[in-house]
């Protein structure tokens, strides 16, 4: 791959292609995949991964909100998407652009039907969630009669699917807790069924649920972090492959003399002669302050640089002492020699928080096109 000459999260379609494949590997020919893009494609491009899943045969897309949607509407993704956290104001919009939304109250089902019924639809596919543990979304267990009574009492929508979100699957300690959601979410969907007099299809299962609970994929699966490269366990990791790699540069060089001070607040004194290197990336881009002052490092030219004194909004300075560089040189901050697992680690956060939190501003670059 080229050599970075700015700073860029560069996008690994191949990487994404073997954690799609496998991921599939692990369900049955029947069972749909649903590939979660929310976050701007968990930090990454959502355009551009929208278009190499659906390439690979994604069967669904989900995003958490309208926006979302409709971004990749205009993008020319025509794959169902479901959009996990609609508000009612956008509705309209939702119909507008062939958006799927997730209904998880009777206050949201109420209203899109309402809207719907405005619009003229009839049987406009609609998800319906259950809360069997998450406490976050969600109609409780006693609550299946209101479902039952307002689907039934309109022909403007139709219950495409019944899902509900495990709260643990990653926990072998939780897994008491995790088979009873399971349970808990076939005996509403086998109520329902009874109750309705048709089958909407059933999802439970995150990346997590997709390895470790292989009974669970019912009708479909969802994932997100795996197909970006992260397992939720040190032996998963390791068969996937991490789609971005955050690249920067040696922006200026500078030699420090002993009592020296560095950066903002002085938080960084030369207890010996140092070299150090300021890169053009900080706070404002997603590296944090708590990655500071020692915490965590990058890697130049295959050396371990630790960041020192704080981290500033532009920029962040490294310990270069040691190391045969010059400005200019390549910078890598996770990806290649340092998972994103372990530098998030090392600002004790994990790897979800850090990759979603890259800004915009950061140039995207996708490579193995």
């Amino acid at each position: 791959m080229p050599k970075a000459r700015e700073t860029v999260l560069e996008i690994d379609l191949n990487a994404l292609t073997h954690n799609y494949n496998y991921l599939r590997s692990k369900l049955d020919k029947d069972v749909k995949l649903m590939a979660v893009v929310k976050a701007f494609g968990y930090g990454s491009d959502v355009a551009g991964i929208a278009h190499k899943l659906t390439e690979l045969g994604a069967d669904y897309f989900a995003v958490a909100y309208t926006n979302e949607g409709v971004a990749l509407r205009e993008a020319g993704i025509e794959t169902p998407i479901l959009v996990l956290h609609p508000q009612s104001s956008n509705f309209k919009a939702i119909i507008d652009h062939c958006l799927e939304p997730s209904l998880y109250s009777e206050f949201v089902l109420r209203e899109f039907i309402q809207t719907a019924e405005k619009q003229g639809q009839k049987n406009y596919p609609v998800h319906i969630k259950f809360n069997t543990g998450l406490n976050r979304l969600g109609f409780a267990e006693k609550e299946t009669g209101i479902v039952r009574d307002l689907l039934k009492g309109s022909e403007a929508v139709k219950a495409t699917s019944f899902f509900s979100h495990l709260a643990a699957s990653e926990d072998w300690r939780e897994r008491e807790f995790t088979l009873m959601q399971i349970h808990t979410f076939r005996r509403i969907a086998i109520k329902l069924y009874d109750e309705l007099g048709y089958r909407p299809f059933l999802h439970i299962c995150n990346t997590s649920g997709i390895i470790n609970y292989p009974k669970a994929h019912f009708d479909m699966v969802r994932s997100g972090i795996g197909l970006y490269g992260f397992g939720n366990d040190k032996p998963e990791d390791e068969k996937l492959k991490p789609i971005a790699t955050l690249k920067t540069i040696v922006s200026q060089i500078h030699q420090m003399e002993k009592g020296e001070t560095l950066g903002y607040n002085r938080a960084f004194k030369a207890s010996k002669p140092t070299k150090t290197a300021t890169l053009p990336l900080g706070h404002a881009d997603g590296i944090n302050r708590q990655y500071g002052n020692g915490r965590a490092g990058v890697f130049i030219n295959g050396q371990y640089a630790p960041i020192i004194g704080n981290v500033c909004m532009d920029m962040i300075m490294v310990d270069i002492t040691g190391i045969d560089c010059a400005e200019g040189d390549e910078v890598i901050v996770f990806g290649g020699p340092q998972h994103a697992v372990e530098f998030a680690a090392k600002g004790n956060t994990i790897s979800y928080e850090l990759i979603t939190g890259i800004s915009q501003r950061v140039k995207r670059i996708l490579v193995n096109n």
